[in-house]
C-alpha cells in the first residue's frame, strides 16, 4: 500500500515566551484513498500539526514524507513546489479573490505551478467545476455567489493540480448542515471514486464519524 503522507516522530516546540512542547512524538501514515479526520479539543495542537504536514511550518524535529519522498530539510522553493503539486487545501474560510471570476480563482494554483498552457488550465478548471456541479457559475464574480458555492469553488481550486492529498482545516466550520453534508459527500466521492487521500481537522463529530479513521489528539499527543 502506498503512503501518501507519513509523519515520523514529529516534535514541535514554541520557544517564546517560555519553552512549550506543543507536539509530542507524533507518528502516523495516510494511505492512498484514505479519508481521515483529526479531532481534539481547542489548543491540543491540531492546526499546528496540519501546518507541519502541509510543509508550511519547517521548524520541527522528526521527519515528514510526501508520496514516500522526504520533505524535511528541503529548500523553501522545493517545498513550495511539492505543496503546490501534491497538496490541495480547503480552509474554514474559502480565501477566494472576490474580484476574480469563479473560473479564474480555480485556475490560480495551476498558473502558479506553471506546468500547463493557459488553455489546458482553463479546460481543467471547467472540468473540476463540472464535477462539483457549479460550472454554470464559472464566469460569475466570486463575491456574487453563496457561502456553500464558495466552499465548492475552494474545493475545485484545491483539486486543480490533481493533488495526492487534500488537507482541510475545519472545512465545514462556517457552513450550515445542508452545505456541510454537501462538502462531506464531495470528499467521500473523491476518496471512493478518485482514490484521493483526505486529512481533515474538524470539530464536527458527525462529520468525523463517517470518515475512514479518526485520529484523536490530546495535549499534543496522538491518543488513538
Amino acid at each position: 500500500m502506498k503512503y501518501v503522507l507519513e509523519a515520523q516522530h514529529i516534535n514541535k516546540y514554541f520557544r517564546k515566551p517560555v519553552l512549550f512542547h506543543v507536539l509530542k512524538d507524533i507518528s502516523f501514515t495516510i494511505e492512498q484513498g484514505e479519508f481521515a479526520s483529526i479531532m481534539g479539543k481547542s489548543g491540543c495542537g491540531k492546526s499546528t500539526l496540519l501546518y507541519i504536514l502541509s510543509t508550511m511550518d519547517t521548524d520541527y524535529d522528526g521527519k515528514l514524507f510526501l508520496n514516500e519522498e522526504l520533505a524535511t530539510g528541503e529548500s523553501r522553493q522545493k517545498l513550495s513546489y511539492l505543496r503546490n503539486k501534491h497538496i490541495g487545501f480547503v480552509f474554514q474560510f474559502h480565501y477566494l479573490l472576490s474580484e476574480f471570476s469563479v473560473l479564474e480563482n480555480v485556475m490560480l494554483p495551476a498558473k502558479k505551478l506553471g506546468e500547463k498552457t493557459f488553455e489546458e488550465i482553463e479546460h481543467d478548471a471547467m472540468e473540476k467545476l463540472k464535477v462539483l456541479g457549479i460550472d454554470k457559475l464559472a464566469k460569475k464574480r466570486a463575491s456574487r455567489i453563496s457561502g456553500g458555492e464558495k466552499q465548492r469553488v475552494a474545493i475545485a481550486r484545491a483539486l486543480i493540480n490533481n493533488p495526492s492529498i487534500i488537507m482541510g482545516d475545519e472545512p465545514t466550520g462556517n457552513l450550515d448542515s445542508y452545505n456541510s453534508e454537501n462538502v462531506f459527500s464531495i470528499f467521500k466521492q473523491l476518496s471512493d471514486e478518485e482514490g484521493l487521500s483526505l486529512l481533515v481537522v474538524t470539530h464536527d463529530m458527525d462529520f468525523a464519524k463517517r470518515t475512514d479513521r479518526i485520529i484523536t489528539m490530546e495535549d499534543g499527543k496522538l491518543i488513538s
